[in-house]
């Protein structure tokens, strides 16, 4: 099977649907950054990594084998090459960035620092021939100084040298993936494909967090909070979430899902002042708005148009 394209979603898909994927994704993955950073207190980054992945992979190729069959997550060599690939560099280098930095990083600077994403994915796709439309640009550029302005209140400290050099490497690793997906032969069946990638990225994080010499022994000093956390990333970061991308990633114009990005540090201040009473100022609520103008601007630039537009945009 041949991959979609990274722009152009299927005519068949309802907006319907994919709006609901992109809340999904909005919300669930904005959680997340405070559940790895509890994780991370007392377990070991990479593996307990490697443990939510390989249950979140278990589980959904136990539920898609007993409704439709075990030869579902059949695939062709090729497409396992494809599958593997993409989830290694999403989840074990992405994923496995961000874990790795939010030992000493703060959840929320973490939020702030994966924004890259869609930049990256701009300039993949310059690179690679497309060009992109200037109201893209500016909807990017937009988020990026709306997403300054979030940062303002705490002015972003507490987070050492190394670990966003993790981070940052993070959004460059689930940027090439996300680049890449779309591209490369992939398991038709999404969810089948989120079922390889998990286990191959499973795979890596078990062999990088073994050389770092992380022990399953030290699971055993782990705090009830981060058994809970690591189970609510399991079930809403991983099945929920993952899946809900990996279905975008496929359907979906490659701007318009880069705008979790821009979403994810907005639900990450919200959460942070309705579930820890952190204040609410002026200066988040004004940086808020200015990422939704950012993420509108995108959804624009990158909405399909109709033949009338695409003549009228060729006279103009």
């Amino acid at each position: 099977m041949t991959a979609h394209p990274a722009t152009t979603p299927q005519s068949d898909v309802s907006p319907g649907a994919m709006w609901f994927a992109l809340v999904v994704v909005y919300v669930a993955w904005g959680s997340t950054y405070l559940g790895i950073r509890i994780v991370v207190e007392d377990m070991p980054p990479l593996l307990s990594a490697a443990a939510r992945f390989l249950t979140a992979a278990v589980l959904m190729g136990t539920f898609l084998a007993v409704r439709s069959g075990l030869g579902v997550l059949r695939v062709r060599p090729r497409e396992l090459r494809g599958a593997a690939i993409v989830g290694i560099l999403l989840l074990a280098g992405g994923n496995g960035g961000v874990v790795l930095g939010e030992r000493t990083v703060p959840s929320g600077l973490a939020a702030l620092l994966v924004a890259m994403v869609p930049l990256w994915l701009i300039l993949f796709r310059f690179a690679g021939g497309e060009r992109p439309r200037l109201l893209t640009w500016t909807g990017v550029l937009v988020g990026f100084v709306g997403l300054g302005v979030l940062v303002l209140p705490g002015g972003g400290a507490g987070g050492t040298t190394t670990g966003i050099v993790f981070i940052v490497g993070a959004t460059l690793c689930w940027s090439v993936g996300s680049f890449l997906s779309p591209r490369m032969p992939m398991p038709a069946n999404p969810f089948v494909a989120t079922v390889w990638e998990m286990l191959s990225a499973a795979i890596a994080l078990v062999v990088l967090g073994t050389a770092r010499g992380e022990r399953p022994s030290d699971f055993a000093e782990a705090s009830t909070a981060s058994w809970i956390a690591l189970g609510y990333l399991v079930v809403f970061g991983s099945l929920v979430a993952y899946t809900a991308y990996v279905w975008l990633l496929q359907n979906a114009p490659l701007s318009l899902v880069s705008t979790y990005a821009y979403v994810n540090p907005v639900v990450a201040v919200l959460l942070g002042a309705v579930i820890v009473a952190e204040p609410l100022t002026g200066a988040i609520v004004t940086g808020g708005a200015i990422v939704v103008v950012g993420v509108a601007l995108v959804v624009q630039a990158e909405r399909p148009r109709s033949p009338v537009e695409e003549r009228e945009t060729a006279r103009t």
